[in-house]
């Protein structure tokens, strides 16, 4: 196949957040969907190289095993009616993650050298040098990892190094905020004993711990335990968007002084004050978003965490090629190109950077605090 490459230049992206292993899952489980230009979905290979998009996070997802239960209803008032989401089974929970992971893996081997599972911010870099795609693997939700935490450590030698510690539903580790617009972020618990553990097991591999499907409280309990960055990798301003998965203000102080860094979520009823599903969603709420983000969180704490083929994104982005729109719509509101850079590519770099540690990207050993 060789290495796919852009036949124009455009602005290099890392993006913090899709979907696609789930949709892979559910619709190609060889994989091989990723390499060829499809019409379904926002991402492929071909469509992420016009767009520019050079690499990002790539999230395993369990649904619940009840079909059409993901993902809130819309009241005729544009409010969100939250679904009903029950814990999930951790055996079946194990089984799809591996499954969509062995999909990763299988992409790498199918792409000739043309994707690259990265294990470290070096091997981002060689990557992107080399013209390869680089995919760094990352859990929305922890319900694949059990009460003892063994199966982190299996995880983390299989290439993950980012994970959410839960999805919008219960864990045994905390409490996911639930989908309600408007509605504060304040709803229910926080963390457990056992996600307290899985914080601090995750700070020592050097595993980036993800707060965006946090409840209130369950963020503020990484704040106190965490001692690496805060990090959101798709979620907005709360105050612009008032729907509970966005950030307050307060969250993102916290996350600027932690080092950390927020990743502008592409899904409409994310960025509209309407809080509405809806594709006409124009780019100059985009980047009224990065705005607010980049006012409270500054230069080197805004990026992307898209949510393509986890979520309805502006008619004028559409997809992975349509990248090169948000970029111009940035550059017409007067962002400068060493800030455009930062918040589409080096951002996420720097972050992880900050995150990984070196002894664990290059030989997989740490420590684990239980107990």
């Amino acid at each position: 196949m060789g290495l796919l490459r852009s036949d124009r230049v455009t602005q290099r992206i890392f993006d913090g957040h899709n979907d696609v292993l789930l949709r892979l899952w559910q619709r190609d489980r060889t994989g091989a969907r990723f390499l060829s230009e499809g019409t379904d979905g926002h991402l492929d290979l071909p469509r992420a190289r016009r767009g520019g998009l050079a690499g990002g996070l790539f999230a395993t997802f369990v649904p619940d095993a009840r079909p059409a239960a993901e993902g809130p209803a819309q009241r005729a008032d544009g409010s969100l009616a939250p679904p009903s989401l029950a814990a999930l089974d951790h055996e079946r929970a194990l089984a799809v993650t591996l499954s969509q992971l062995a999909i990763a893996f299988r992409v790498e081997r199918a792409s000739a050298g043309a994707v690259r599972i990265c294990r470290s911010v070096a091997d981002i870099a060689a990557a992107h040098a080399e013209g390869r795609f680089a995919m760094m693997l990352h859990l929305e939700g922890a319900e694949a990892i059990g009460p003892d935490l063994d199966e982190l450590e299996i995880l983390v030698q299989a290439g993950v190094r980012s994970l959410g510690l839960v999805w919008s539903r219960p864990t045994i580790f905390g409490h996911g905020v639930p989908f309600r617009f408007p509605s504060t972020p304040d709803i229910g618990e926080g963390l457990t004993e056992r996600g307290i553990a899985l914080v601090k097991a995750c700070n020592a591999f050097g595993v980036m711990v993800d707060v965006s499907h946090l409840n209130e409280k369950g963020f503020w309990d990484v704040v106190a335990v965490s001692d690496a960055p805060i990090v959101a990798t798709h979620s907005n301003a709360h105050v612009i968007c008032p729907v509970s998965r966005n950030l307050t203000d307060a969250q993102m102080d916290a996350i600027r002084d932690s080092e950390g860094l927020a990743g502008l979520n592409f899904a409409t009823f994310f960025l509209r004050e309407d809080g509405r599903r809806h594709a006409e969603t124009p780019l100059s709420l985009m980047t009224r978003h990065l705005d607010h983000l980049l006012e409270k969180l500054g230069p080197r704490g805004v990026a992307f965490g898209s949510d393509f083929d986890g979520a309805l994104v502006p008619a004028a982005i559409g997809d992975a090629a349509g990248l090169p729109h948000l970029v111009a719509a940035m550059e017409q509101a007067g962002y400068g190109a060493e800030l455009i850079d930062a918040v589409c590519y080096r951002n996420w770099l720097d972050v992880l950077a900050r995150t990984l540690k070196a002894d664990v990207q290059h030989s997989g050993t740490a420590a684990l605090p239980i107990g």
